[in-house]
């Protein structure tokens, strides 16, 4: 009989939340518009992967019909599109700045006839490394365009010394180099990035739904009645509040899930299966975090601050962009306090790379233990819900 008590005010709990969420526009806003917004606004800003046609700039100096291939040569590479040449280093300096180009390729005067003499010309180029992606690319580009017109200079003067072709390129590029990059053989920037972004969004809007809808209580005075309710248990009270909002949530997991992978066809190694396991666990753990957030601060304001916090932290911390690796010792070890952390080592473990679930056993570890924290912090909570006075 006692349990059936238990279970009759746990669905007690369950039917009042659900009428509280269909109540509140809020709800519905953060629960399904907004997971629905970023998955959609993410995978088509980035649906190109890279990049492309990117404007730089040419200061050309020199004039002559190796530097106009030179040109050329750039303008035909997929992230580089030349759209102006400028006569002076200081035009082209004064239009970066004002973000007309994101970099430019300076090409003295006498730069063909130093290198017909093999006298070693140098020619510099420029990028706007505050946009990093962007910078970074156009580096790359530059830097190969470099190498590629000195391999160029080199190959006629050998070839003109009378060496063959096949000589001239032995001596050019003595050992070739075959890549094949795994798990991303199109490095694409979307594969690696909204595989995270996705479920770090999702992350902390359960962060954020969590601490509201226990803060909302306490703010409206409605916290001793959501405990009579559920048979002056905390744990009956947390779990029918919680169950519906893991169940939209996960939803919303299982939407992106199948939107990445069966939909845009992103790698996916290990099968869904594995990806929808991890998914669960990062909803439990966030909502544990969550209730760790709020019954440390049982005020709504300064809850909804921590997890604000704690969840835009956690894209940064997670090692998505920027490696774990180079970070302080110290970044590195709280980094494991993000549950976003231990779900980004599962998708490169599992998604990527397509290792067995064995591989990510700590991961799944450290997740559970997440899911645990309303433990600690259990019977604050429940003072806060009886005893506290929201003051405006």
């Amino acid at each position: 009989m006692n349990f059936v008590h238990k279970y009759t005010a746990l669905w007690n709990v369950m039917k009042r939340e659900c009428r509280r969420l269909v109540s509140r526009p809020l709800y519905l806003f953060c629960m399904v518009v907004a997971p629905v917004f970023c998955y959609v606004f993410f995978t088509t800003l980035m649906d190109s992967g890279l990049p492309k046609d990117m404007p730089v700039g040419i200061v050309d100096q020199d004039q002559t019909s190796t530097t106009r291939q030179l040109a050329r040569t750039l303008d035909a590479f997929q992230q580089s599109k030349v759209v102006a040449h400028y006569g002076s280093f200081d035009e082209a300096r004064r239009a970066m700045q004002r973000n007309e180009i994101y970099g430019f390729y300076y090409i003295p005067e006498g730069t063909t006839a130093e290198a017909q003499s093999q006298r070693r010309p140098t020619v510099s180029f420029y990028t706007n490394n505050t946009l990093l992606i962007a910078g970074s690319l156009l580096f790359k580009d530059m830097k190969m365009m470099s190498e590629l017109a000195s391999g160029a200079v080199v190959q006629a003067t050998l070839l003109a010394k009378g060496a063959t072709e096949d000589q001239a390129m032995a001596f050019l590029q003595p050992i070739v180099i075959d890549t094949h990059p795994l798990s991303n053989p199109w490095l694409n920037y979307s594969v690696y990035l909204n595989n995270t972004f996705a479920p770090g969004v999702l992350m902390l809007l359960i962060f954020m739904v969590t601490v509201f809808s226990i803060g909302v209580e306490i703010k409206e005075r409605t916290a001793r009645q959501w405990l009579r309710m559920g048979n002056n248990s905390i744990w009956i009270s947390l779990a029918g509040k919680l169950l519906p909002h893991t169940a939209v949530f996960f939803l919303m997991g299982i939407l992106y899930n199948v939107y990445l992978y069966g939909f845009l066809h992103f790698p996916c190694h290990s099968g869904i299966g594995p990806m929808l396991l991890a998914t669960l666990c990062l909803v439990l753990a966030s909502q544990g975090m969550g209730i760790l957030m709020i019954g440390t601060l049982p005020t709504l304001r300064l809850g909804l601050s921590f997890a604000s916090l704690w969840g835009v932290l956690s894209f940064s911390m997670c090692g998505l962009s920027f490696p774990l690796m180079g970070m302080h010792p110290t970044l590195q070890a709280l980094a494991n306090l993000f549950p976003l952390r231990h779900y980004f080592l599962i998708y490169v473990d599992q998604a990527l790379n397509g290792y067995p679930m064995i591989y990510s056993w700590s991961n799944y570890v450290a997740l559970l233990l997440f899911m645990l924290l309303p433990f600690l912090v259990a019977h604050r909570l429940k003072g806060a819900l009886v005893y506290y006075k929201y003051v405006p």
